[in-house]
């Protein structure tokens, strides 16, 4: 069975399938923040919508994050190592992408419910 929630004009936020929750891409709302911020507004938003569909951080399986400037990769991780124990680092993917002006880091991931 397909389960989808929070829909939107063109997607839904998260869609929910065989025990695994794949999730949307996840942006910061405050864009003047650098890298660092926006990652970590970005992942705030994925720890709230995973405890909402009845999951956690510590349940990720997957990541994939697209950066408007590879050069700020470091920032990123940052962010990241605060966000995320080392026991529990999901694999990862890091890529540079062309993103919505202003935007610096979107986040997509997937967790096992």
């Amino acid at each position: 069975m397909i389960t989808r929630h929070v829909q939107s004009k063109i997607n839904h936020r998260a869609v929910e399938h065989n025990g695994v929750i794949y999730l949307g891409g996840m942006v910061a709302d405050d864009k003047t923040l650098d890298a660092r911020g926006q990652a970590g507004q970005a992942c705030a938003k994925i720890e709230k919508l995973l405890l909402d569909l009845g999951s956690s951080k510590e349940k990720l399986l997957t990541a994939t994050v697209y950066l408007a400037d590879f050069s700020t990769k470091q920032q990123m991780n940052e962010a990241w190592c605060a966000w995320l124990s080392p026991d529990i680092f999901p694999t990862r993917t890091c890529v540079g992408a062309v993103l919505e002006k202003g935007t610096l880091v979107e986040i997509t991931v997937s967790a096992a419910k």
